[in-house]
Protein backbone atom coordinates (compact mmCIF):
# COMPACT_ATOMS: atom_id res chain seq x y z
CA UNK A 1 0.00 0.00 0.00
CA UNK A 2 1.20 3.49 -0.84
CA UNK A 3 1.15 5.83 2.02
CA UNK A 4 1.11 9.62 0.95
CA UNK A 5 2.21 12.95 3.58
CA UNK A 6 1.80 16.61 2.55
CA UNK A 7 2.98 19.68 3.67
CA UNK A 8 2.23 23.34 2.80
CA UNK A 9 5.06 25.87 3.63
CA UNK A 10 4.76 29.24 4.63
CA UNK A 11 7.44 31.62 4.99
CA UNK A 12 9.22 32.63 7.86
CA UNK A 13 8.03 35.93 9.38
CA UNK A 14 11.67 37.19 8.39
CA UNK A 15 11.19 35.95 4.73
CA UNK A 16 7.30 37.19 4.32
CA UNK A 17 7.87 40.71 3.36
CA UNK A 18 5.32 41.34 5.95
CA UNK A 19 2.67 38.94 4.20
CA UNK A 20 1.48 36.68 7.65
CA UNK A 21 1.09 32.72 6.51
CA UNK A 22 2.34 33.29 2.57
CA UNK A 23 2.37 30.26 0.82
CA UNK A 24 6.12 29.00 -0.34
CA UNK A 25 4.86 25.72 -2.06
CA UNK A 26 3.93 22.17 -0.97
CA UNK A 27 6.32 18.98 -0.50
CA UNK A 28 4.44 15.57 -1.03
CA UNK A 29 6.02 12.54 0.60
CA UNK A 30 5.14 8.84 -0.79
CA UNK A 31 6.50 5.87 0.74
CA UNK A 32 7.21 3.21 -2.20
CA UNK A 33 6.72 -0.57 -1.73
CA UNK A 34 9.78 -0.44 -1.53
CA UNK A 35 10.18 1.24 1.72
CA UNK A 36 11.76 4.74 0.15
CA UNK A 37 10.13 7.90 0.18
CA UNK A 38 9.50 9.88 -2.86
CA UNK A 39 10.42 13.77 -2.14
CA UNK A 40 8.92 15.89 -4.66
CA UNK A 41 9.34 19.68 -3.95
CA UNK A 42 7.34 22.40 -5.49
CA UNK A 43 8.23 25.84 -4.03
CA UNK A 44 8.05 29.26 -5.70
CA UNK A 45 8.70 32.85 -4.87
CA UNK A 46 12.23 32.49 -2.73
CA UNK A 47 13.52 35.49 -3.79
CA UNK A 48 15.06 35.87 -0.59
CA UNK A 49 17.56 33.25 -1.22
CA UNK A 50 18.60 33.96 -4.44
CA UNK A 51 18.64 31.83 -7.61
CA UNK A 52 21.08 29.05 -8.94
CA UNK A 53 22.25 28.48 -5.41
CA UNK A 54 22.08 24.84 -3.46
CA UNK A 55 20.00 25.47 0.04
CA UNK A 56 19.94 23.35 2.89
CA UNK A 57 16.14 20.97 3.28
CA UNK A 58 15.41 19.20 6.42
CA UNK A 59 13.11 17.48 8.28
CA UNK A 60 12.99 18.86 11.85
CA UNK A 61 12.19 17.37 15.30
CA UNK A 62 8.49 19.26 16.14
CA UNK A 63 4.94 19.78 14.23
CA UNK A 64 5.10 23.35 15.80
CA UNK A 65 5.35 26.59 13.76
CA UNK A 66 3.61 28.62 16.58
CA UNK A 67 6.48 30.83 17.13
CA UNK A 68 7.39 30.49 13.42
CA UNK A 69 10.11 28.33 11.90
CA UNK A 70 12.02 28.30 14.75
CA UNK A 71 9.31 26.51 16.94
CA UNK A 72 10.11 23.19 14.80
CA UNK A 73 13.19 22.52 17.03
CA UNK A 74 16.74 20.75 15.77
CA UNK A 75 16.62 18.19 12.66
CA UNK A 76 14.81 14.88 13.47
CA UNK A 77 17.04 12.61 14.61
CA UNK A 78 15.78 9.77 16.75
CA UNK A 79 19.26 7.66 16.81
CA UNK A 80 22.02 10.76 18.11
CA UNK A 81 23.41 10.39 15.40
CA UNK A 82 25.41 13.20 13.34
CA UNK A 83 24.72 15.32 10.80
CA UNK A 84 25.21 13.87 7.45
CA UNK A 85 24.61 13.94 3.60
CA UNK A 86 21.52 11.97 2.39
CA UNK A 87 24.11 9.26 0.88
CA UNK A 88 26.08 8.80 4.30
CA UNK A 89 25.23 5.99 7.18
CA UNK A 90 26.05 8.58 9.89
CA UNK A 91 23.15 10.90 9.01
CA UNK A 92 20.08 12.96 10.91
CA UNK A 93 17.13 11.38 9.80
CA UNK A 94 16.03 14.59 8.85
CA UNK A 95 18.94 15.31 6.68
CA UNK A 96 17.99 15.65 3.01
CA UNK A 97 21.03 17.49 2.02
CA UNK A 98 20.41 20.68 -0.73
CA UNK A 99 17.90 21.33 -3.30
CA UNK A 100 18.40 23.91 -6.02
CA UNK A 101 16.53 27.21 -6.30
CA UNK A 102 16.54 27.68 -9.68
CA UNK A 103 16.53 31.38 -12.03
CA UNK A 104 13.30 31.70 -11.64
CA UNK A 105 13.41 31.54 -7.58
CA UNK A 106 11.68 28.40 -7.33
CA UNK A 107 12.68 24.69 -6.08
CA UNK A 108 10.76 21.92 -8.83
CA UNK A 109 13.06 18.83 -7.47
CA UNK A 110 12.42 15.00 -6.64
CA UNK A 111 14.37 13.13 -4.04
CA UNK A 112 14.56 9.71 -2.86
CA UNK A 113 15.40 8.74 0.40
CA UNK A 114 15.87 5.31 2.21
CA UNK A 115 15.81 6.45 5.72
CA UNK A 116 12.71 8.72 6.15
CA UNK A 117 9.51 6.62 6.61
CA UNK A 118 5.75 7.76 6.25
CA UNK A 119 4.83 4.70 8.87
CA UNK A 120 5.83 3.21 12.34
CA UNK A 121 8.08 4.51 14.74
CA UNK A 122 10.35 6.73 13.48
CA UNK A 123 7.64 8.32 11.04
CA UNK A 124 8.18 11.92 9.83
CA UNK A 125 3.92 12.49 9.85
CA UNK A 126 3.75 15.51 11.82
CA UNK A 127 6.95 16.79 12.21
CA UNK A 128 8.20 19.66 9.73
CA UNK A 129 10.07 20.29 6.52
CA UNK A 130 11.86 23.09 6.23
CA UNK A 131 14.03 25.03 3.45
CA UNK A 132 17.14 27.27 4.61
CA UNK A 133 18.76 30.38 3.38
CA UNK A 134 22.12 28.89 3.12
CA UNK A 135 24.12 25.68 1.64
CA UNK A 136 24.35 22.52 3.97
CA UNK A 137 27.74 21.65 4.25
CA UNK A 138 26.49 17.92 4.83
CA UNK A 139 28.41 17.92 8.43
CA UNK A 140 31.71 18.03 6.41
CA UNK A 141 32.56 22.00 6.99
CA UNK A 142 34.25 21.48 10.14
CA UNK A 143 32.46 24.24 11.65
CA UNK A 144 31.38 24.22 15.33
CA UNK A 145 27.75 23.01 13.99
CA UNK A 146 28.76 21.53 10.99
CA UNK A 147 28.24 18.14 12.55
CA UNK A 148 24.39 19.12 14.17
CA UNK A 149 23.02 21.43 11.62
CA UNK A 150 24.95 21.67 8.25
CA UNK A 151 24.99 25.46 8.66
CA UNK A 152 22.38 25.90 6.53
CA UNK A 153 21.95 28.99 8.21
CA UNK A 154 18.15 30.71 8.79
CA UNK A 155 14.72 29.13 8.40
CA UNK A 156 13.40 30.80 5.33
CA UNK A 157 9.92 28.41 4.79
CA UNK A 158 8.20 25.65 6.52
CA UNK A 159 4.98 22.80 6.81
CA UNK A 160 3.73 20.10 9.28
CA UNK A 161 3.85 17.15 7.68
CA UNK A 162 0.01 15.65 7.50
CA UNK A 163 -0.54 12.38 6.00
CA UNK A 164 -2.74 12.09 2.88
CA UNK A 165 -5.92 10.32 3.18
CA UNK A 166 -7.81 8.24 0.45
CA UNK A 167 -11.43 7.70 0.00
CA UNK A 168 -12.11 4.33 0.42
CA UNK A 169 -14.71 2.96 -1.59
CA UNK A 170 -17.60 1.75 0.26
CA UNK A 171 -16.83 3.89 3.38
CA UNK A 172 -17.73 7.81 4.16
CA UNK A 173 -20.91 9.76 2.88
CA UNK A 174 -23.16 8.68 0.26
CA UNK A 175 -22.91 5.06 0.75
CA UNK A 176 -24.76 2.68 2.40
Amino acid sequence: MVVKAIAVLHFDQAFSGGTPNKVAGTVLFTENDDGTVKVDIDLKNLTAIGVNKNVGFHIHEFGDNTGGCISAGGHYNPHGKNHGAPTDSERHVGDLGNVTVNAESAVKQTLVDSVLKLTGQYSIIGRTVIIHAGIDDLGKGGAKDSLLTGNAGARVACGVIESVCHKVPGIGPGTS
